[in-house]
């Protein structure tokens, strides 16, 4: 099979290729005006449809964003390093810390809403419960510098949670994982699955990015010492918004 290299890529795909050499290169910082449709089609020889076809490359993966009559910029969103392990530690939420802060200094805006809803099957699966009962659903949506980075829901036992401070918008320092252990039910034990897939159409606009950007979809179990699944931790990253980094002994 031929691979699709050199003078073989789509000629839109090699502009695109020069364009974000020339960001990573520092050529273009955040904030610069990248050449126009016209512009490019003229120095690569192309069509304005060929140059068009390579902006849009970037926006897709997050490099730039347009605004009419304005052109293309480069985006100054600085991206989240998302510390996989380290984030879970007792030592941080157990002394009234957010998870979030584990990652990152700047200020965020959570929107949480709190709901009593029936178990989707595969959660009552997880969490070892009667298909037919309800579940504690925490749905939260994270704004960072006005972007929209993450939608996460959390789904607890209600029969554990119901009456307690996990049913509030505000479940005090520590968040969630404090609370239950204030219960009995410490998380000891975390469980994350990753994947990478195109966003549906609730999911790109939730998170304001175009549909032809994946997502990074990642589910969190945690269990007590007992290891009976406590949470179930569905979230939706925009993937040009993370950096996931996991360091650990050998």
């Amino acid at each position: 099979m031929t691979s699709e290299t050199g003078a073989q890529r789509p000629k839109y795909q090699r502009i695109a290729d020069d364009l974000k050499a020339a960001i990573e290169t520092g050529n273009y910082g955040p904030g610069d005006r990248l050449p126009g449709e016209s512009a490019l089609a003229a120095q690569y020889q192309v069509a304005v449809l060929t140059a068009r076809q390579a902006l849009k490359i970037l926006r897709i993966e997050g490099l730039v964003e347009s605004k009419r009559g304005a052109g293309a910029r480069v985006i100054e969103f600085r991206p989240i390093r998302r510390h996989g392990i380290q984030r879970l530690a007792r030592e941080h939420w157990g002394a009234g810390k957010s998870i979030w802060s584990a990652d990152e200094e700047r200020p965020v805006t959570i929107d949480v809403r709190v709901d009593t809803v029936p178990v989707p099957a595969h959660i009552a699966r997880m969490l070892e419960l009667d298909e037919a009962g309800p579940v504690c659903a925490r749905s939260r949506r994270f704004v960072l510098a006005d972007r929209t980075v993450m939608l996460a829901t959390s789904y607890l036992p209600l029969g554990l949670v119901e009456g307690t401070a996990i049913m509030r918008v505000d479940t005090g320092e520590g968040g969630t994982y404090a609370r239950l252990a204030e219960l009995g039910h410490s998380p000891v034990h975390f469980r994350e699955e990753i994947r990478c897939r195109l966003p549906v159409a609730e999911e790109a606009e939730g998170l304001g990015m175009p549909l032809e950007r994946p997502v990074i979809k990642l589910c969190r179990t945690a269990y007590d010492a007992d290891l009976q699944a406590v949470e179930v931790n569905e979230m939706t990253l925009d993937s040009a918004a993370y950096i996931l980094e996991y360091a650990f002994d050998a």
